[in-house]
């Protein structure tokens, strides 16, 4: 029934509706007087005319605030008008602007009343003119149809234009809404993806570092007593990893931060380095390769990564790193110190790796968790799939990567 208005546009239309009063009522009181034979006197002519001038401007100053009420106003005066015998004025023009804002800000009620007023009122406007009080003929007949029909013809066109722009008004207003809506909806997803890819990078840096952190913790404090120098050594891989970490970290939440691009990220000839990590934490870890280093198997540890025939994308470099560094992270932490073993193979099209590892005693195998939606995710974002289950005593994770095109 009624629309929120800003001020400033409650004090146009008041103002319109004030100078539109000011112009109508001089006109209406002068129609009046010319309107011949009349039971008014001047104070009632005067007062019929500012009735009609009033409500008119009332529909005006309210057309934006309650397009009902003022499509209401609009009729009320018409009818009043034509009740007094009075011909069409200045203040008829008021119709006009309460059909537009039916069809531009009414709601689909509103909008569709002001559809049929434009029609309704044509005709009522046409058999007014031609059988009303105004019409010194003896009514419509042969010789004036086609003089009404002309009439109700251009009444028709005349209301429904005003009704017309509003309509092409409102689809412009929608339009405009849906583009807004579209862009709001497009940035909350892309701040959403954002923040999705610092959390998993974030889940990825910290998780992987933490379980070397303890698993040489651990070690260290067993290892101590029979060899001083092992607690050095730990003590050594500990401040590096974390030291890597930290760097790590501090570059994402600068991207967080300050909304930079992304910074470097890891790479096939890291790999050699993230294995080196898992091993200096205890674990008995096996890389076989396809194809291997120089032609040679099975993959020597400590030789340099095997690499694929051409250069991958960068996603897929960055894909693999990170599934492989968070299978291995989750088998430093359940896999209980036991072997682990990983395989990677390089096609024309594609790469697949497995990361297995011992399920001690006790432990329960989980295929959910944010470790395994994220590399899941990493998978996904690449054009490839994951898999991760336990089988035959073993939490077995399979990835496939298109290296051809990125998903």
């Amino acid at each position: 029934m009624f629309r929120p208005l800003k001020r400033y546009q409650a004090v146009v239309d008041v103002a319109v509706a004030a100078v539109f009063f000011v112009i109508a009522l001089p006109v209406e009181i002068m129609l009046g007087d010319n309107s011949g034979p009349s039971i008014f006197g001047t104070p009632a002519i005067v007062l019929a005319s500012a009735t009609i001038a009033l409500i008119f401007s009332a529909a005006l100053a309210i057309r934006r605030w309650s397009p009902p009420i003022a499509l209401a106003l609009a009729w009320a005066g018409a009818i009043l008008q034509m009740s007094l015998g009075r011909s069409p004025s200045f203040a008829d023009l008021a119709i006009f602007g309460v059909l537009y804002v039916t069809a531009a800000y009414g709601t689909q009620r509103v909008y569709w009343a002001g559809f049929a007023s434009s029609l309704f009122g044509a005709v009522v406007i046409t058999v007014y003119l031609f059988v009303g009080p105004m019409f010194v003929g003896s009514g419509v007949s042969i010789s004036n149809l086609p003089t009404a029909v002309a009439v109700l013809i251009a009444a028709v066109f005349a209301l429904l234009l005003a009704w017309t722009v509003g309509a092409l008004v409102r689809a412009g207003l929608r339009a405009g809404a849906n583009r807004r809506a579209q862009v709001r909806a497009e940035t909350e997803a892309a701040t959403e993806q954002e923040r999705v890819r610092i959390a998993r990078d974030m889940h990825d840096v910290v998780a992987h570092s933490l379980a070397v952190v303890i698993a040489q913790a651990d070690g260290a404090r067993y290892a101590a007593t029979a060899d001083p120098a092992a607690a050095t050594n730990a003590l050594d891989t500990i401040s590096t990893t974390a030291r890597a970490a930290l760097a790590d970290v501090r570059l994402l939440l600068t991207q967080l931060r300050h909304s930079q691009p992304h910074g470097p990220q890891p790479t096939l000839a890291e790999l050699e380095e993230l294995y080196a990590q898992v091993r200096a934490a205890g674990v008995e870890l096996t890389v076989d390769l396809d194809p291997p280093p120089g032609g040679a198997r099975p993959h020597t540890p400590g030789l340099l990564t095997g690499a694929p025939v051409a250069p991958p994308p960068p996603a897929v470099e960055l894909a693999v790193y990170r599934i492989l560094q968070e299978a291995l992270t989750n088998a430093l932490r359940h896999g209980g110190g036991g072997p682990v073993a990983v395989s990677l193979a390089w096609h024309p099209d594609r790469v697949e790796l497995s990361v297995r590892n011992r399920l001690t005693d006790g432990a329960r195998a989980t295929e959910s968790g944010h470790g395994l939606i994220g590399m899941s995710e990493r998978a996904s974002l690449v054009g490839g799939w994951l898999t991760a289950a336990a089988q035959d005593g073993e939490f077995v994770v399979r990835a496939m990567i298109p290296v051809g095109r990125v998903g």
